[in-house]
């Protein structure tokens, strides 16, 4: 049976409308309305293997701060309804992603608890009309509202979209194998008994 949901979060700000398969072939169809943005999300749901699908509408003629954030929050719900009780699941993944010449780190575990630690210095303020800092607001998103440690570093770069592309894939990649269920894991993967 497929881990999926769809999530639906209107504000006065922003209107969003997610479907999420983690157990998919990597099909992405992703409208934002923010060009770069739209295209982050397809590289991650292509190297996750996750069905994506998003509608969303944002107050972006005041910026693009709203929208990112809440697509981060909305994707973070929408995994950590994904994975239901975490049992069998890895819960651990770390992979380096090289880019031309960027190379970063992503590294997660899906713990329970929300935390983030993100050392990417971009090189330039925007890429294209994006703000570059809006990345880490939306990974901090993410990891509050899917309950995920959540390590990003870039280990060396240069070109802005490279380091940016470098790190969305790698995000899909350490969901793709944390989320993964192993047959040898029972109940879950803690001696706590619980995540």
């Amino acid at each position: 049976m497929n881990r999926e949901t769809n999530i639906l979060r209107k504000t006065n700000e922003t209107d969003i409308n997610m479907y999420l398969c983690i157990d998919g072939k990597g099909r992405g169809e992703i409208d934002t309305k923010i060009g770069f943005l739209n295209h982050m999300l397809d590289l991650f749901s292509k190297h996750s293997f996750f069905d994506l699908k998003i509608k969303a509408v944002g107050d972006i003629e005041v910026d693009n701060h709203h929208t990112v954030e809440d697509l981060g929050i909305v994707l973070g719900q929408a995994f950590l309804n994904c994975i239901g009780d975490k049992k069998g699941i890895s819960r651990y993944s770390t992979v380096f992603t090289p880019m031309d010449e960027a190379l970063s780190m992503v590294s997660i575990d899906i713990s329970g608890r929300g935390y983030l630690i993100f050392d990417v210095p971009f090189n330039k303020e925007f890429i294209g009309n994006f703000e570059t800092e809006l990345i880490k607001e939306f990974f901090y998103a993410f990891a509050i509202n899917s309950k995920t440690t959540l390590h990003i570093k870039l280990m060396y770069g240069e070109n802005s979209h490279h380091i940016a592309e470098s790190i969305f894939k790698g995000f899909g990649r350490v969901l793709y194998n944390a989320s993964r269920v192993d047959e040898k894991i029972e109940g879950v993967l803690s001696t706590k008994g619980s995540l």
